[in-house]
C-alpha cells in the first residue's frame, strides 16, 4: 500500500507535462492545481480503503483527460435547461413562464449595453426606472401609473408597508390564502407592521362585515383572488365595486391582490375567465398587484397598477429600492406588455398562451414524432403510446380547471417498476433533461408544455 501512494504522481509533475501546460493555458494555474489535487486526494482515499488503483492515475493520458472533464464541468452552469412535459404549463419547480422571444432579444441587448435606465434621454435629465412599464400599464390597463418590484409577494408588502403600517387592514376570511413556498398574507400582514382584521366566515362574507369594522384605526379594505383553491356550495363574497364604494365612502383605498394577472380575457380562448387589471380599475379598486410571470407571460416581476398618487407614495417608499427590479427584467417586462399592444398576435408571441391555446390536434402531431422517435430508440423493451390527457395552468392559476391535451405515455413490458424509473433517470440525465410525470404505472410525457420539438427530439437521439 505504501508503494501505492508513492506511486501517485507530483502535482509539478503533471502540470510541468506539455498536456498540463495546455491546460493551464486554458483554465488557469490556480484552477487545474485544485482540481488536480482533489483528483490525487480521492485517490488515496481508495488506496486507504484498499479500492482498486483509479486507471486514470496509471495512464497519464486519461488523466490529462479527466481534468479536462472536470474542469470544463466546474465552469458550466448547474442550473440546466430541461424539457417540461409534465402537462403544467406554468410549473413553479421548472421556472414558471418562458419569456417571449421580443422579452428574451431585449434582456439580451440591456445585459450587452448600457441603457438609458433613469436617464431621460431628450433633456439629460435623471428619469424613473419604471418609466417605461408605467407609460405601457398606463396604455394596457387605463391605470394612472404603475411600480415594478421583484415579485407580487414584494407588492403586496411594499403596499401594506406604505400604507397600513401600525394600522389595520380588513380582509375576508376566505381570502387569507397560503401559496407555494408557505406565503401567507396573514405573515406579510405582520412583517409589514399592520394589523390583520378578519372579516366574515371562510365561505360567507356579506358588505355588512366590512362596514361594521370600519374604524379610526382602520388603513384600508383589502381583495385577495383565491387563485389556488376554489369554494363551492354554499357561499357568499362581496364584489369589488360594492367595496370600493364602501372603502370611498370612509375616505379608505381598496387594494386587490390578483396574483395571476391576465391583462386580456382567457374565455375567448375557450379558457375560464381569470379577472383582469382593467376591470378592478374600472369596478373602482384604487391599486391592483398581480405577477408578471404568471398568466402575463414574462419575467419574474410584482406590479402594481392604479391611482397616480398612491403610486408616487409607494415609489417613494425606502422599500422600494430594496425591492425594485434591475434593466434586465424591466427591459423584458417593457418587451413582454408591448406584444399585448396588438392582441390578436400575443397567443402567437407570448409562449404561455401559445401553450394553453393549442389545439389538441396540433398536440397529437408532435406527439406521434415523440413515440416514433422513442420506438427508434427504446425498441421493443416498452410500450409507447400516443395517448390523450390532461394537462393544467399550474403556479396557482385555476387549479380546478383541465385542459385538454395529448401525451406519450411509455411504460416497460416487463411490468417491472424499477424498469419505469430506470428509463426515468436516463431521461434526466440527458444534456437538457426530460421531466415527465409518473401514473398509471406509466411515464407521461405531455406535450402542452414542451417549449421545443425539435429541442426535445435532439435530446431524445442521445439515449
Amino acid at each position: 500500500m505504501t508503494q501505492l501512494y508513492r506511486d501517485l504522481p507530483s502535482v509539478d509533475k503533471v502540470i510541468s507535462a506539455p498536456e498540463g501546460q495546455v491546460l493551464v493555458a486554458k483554465f488557469g494555474h490556480s484552477a487545474v492545481v485544485a482540481q488536480l489535487r482533489v483528483i490525487l486526494s480521492q485517490a488515496r482515499q481508495a488506496i486507504a480503503h484498499q479500492q482498486p488503483f483509479p486507471r486514470y492515475l496509471t495512464d497519464f493520458s486519461m488523466l490529462y483527460k479527466k481534468l479536462q472533464h472536470d474542469l470544463t464541468a466546474l465552469c458550466q452552469v448547474q442550473m440546466r435547461a430541461v424539457h417540461n412535459l409534465t402537462g403544467t404549463v406554468l410549473h413553479t419547480n421548472l421556472g414558471r413562464a418562458l419569456w417571449p422571444v421580443s422579452a428574451q432579444q431585449a434582456a439580451l441587448s440591456a445585459m450587452q449595453h448600457n441603457v438609458a435606465l433613469e436617464f431621460e434621454l431628450q433633456s439629460g435629465t435623471r428619469g424613473h426606472r419604471d418609466g417605461f412599464v408605467s407609460a405601457l400599464l398606463a396604455q394596457l390597463t387605463g391605470c394612472e401609473a404603475a411600480c415594478v418590484v421583484n415579485n407580487n409577494a414584494a407588492a403586496v408588502l411594499l403596499l401594506l408597508c406604505t400604507f397600513a403600517r401600525g394600522k389595520e387592514v380588513i380582509i375576508s376570511r376566505g381570502e387569507l390564502v397560503e401559496i407555494g413556498g408557505a406565503f401567507r398574507i396573514p405573515d406579510i400582514m405582520q412583517q409589514a407592521g399592520c394589523v390583520l382584521k378578519e372579516v366574515g366566515t371562510t365561505n360567507r362574507t356579506h358588505l355588512a362585515d366590512y362596514r361594521d369594522n370600519i374604524n379610526e384605526n382602520t388603513a384600508l379594505l383589502m381583495k385577495v383572488h383565491p387563485s389556488n383553491y376554489h369554494i363551492s356550495g354554499f357561499t357568499q363574497s362581496v364584489s369589488e365595486q360594492a367595496l370600493a364604494q364602501l372603502a370611498h365612502e370612509h375616505n379608505l383605498p381598496l387594494v386587490s391582490d390578483l396574483g395571476s394577472g391576465a391583462l386580456i380575457e382567457l374565455d375567448q380562448f375557450g379558457l375560464p375567465q381569470e379577472p383582469t387589471p382593467q376591470a378592478m380599475l374600472r369596478a373602482g379598486v384604487d391599486l391592483v398587484c398581480f405577477s408578471g410571470d404568471k398568466l402575463l407571460g414574462g419575467p419574474q416581476a410584482g406590479i402594481i397598477v392604479g391611482k397616480k398618487a398612491m403610486i408616487e407614495q409607494l415609489q417613494r417608499h425606502p422599500l422600494k429600492r430594496v425591492l425594485r427590479c434591475d434593466k434586465v427584467i424591466l427591459s423584458a417586462l417593457e418587451a413582454t406588455l408591448r406584444d399585448y399592444l396588438l392582441p390578436e398576435k400575443v397567443p402567437e408571441r407570448n409562449p404561455t398562451l401559445h401553450h394553453l391555446t393549442q389545439t389538441t390536434a396540433e398536440l397529437e402531431q408532435s406527439a406521434v414524432r415523440l413515440a416514433q422517435k422513442l420506438q427508434e430508440k427504446l425498441q421493443q423493451d416498452y410500450d409507447i403510446a400516443v395517448t390523450p390527457s390532461l394537462a393544467q395552468m399550474g403556479s396557482g392559476s385555476q387549479p380546478e380547471f383541465t385542459l385538454a391535451s395529448v401525451a406519450v405515455t411509455v411504460a416497460p413490458r416487463s411490468g417491472n417498476h424499477s424498469d419505469l424509473m430506470q428509463l426515468v433517470r436516463s431521461l434526466k440525465q440527458l444534456s437538457q433533461p426530460i421531466i415527465g410525470r409518473i401514473e398509471q404505472q406509466k411515464l407521461w410525457l405531455d406535450l402542452r408544455s414542451l417549449a421545443s420539438l425539435d429541442a426535445l427530439l435532439a435530446s431524445v437521439d442521445e439515449l
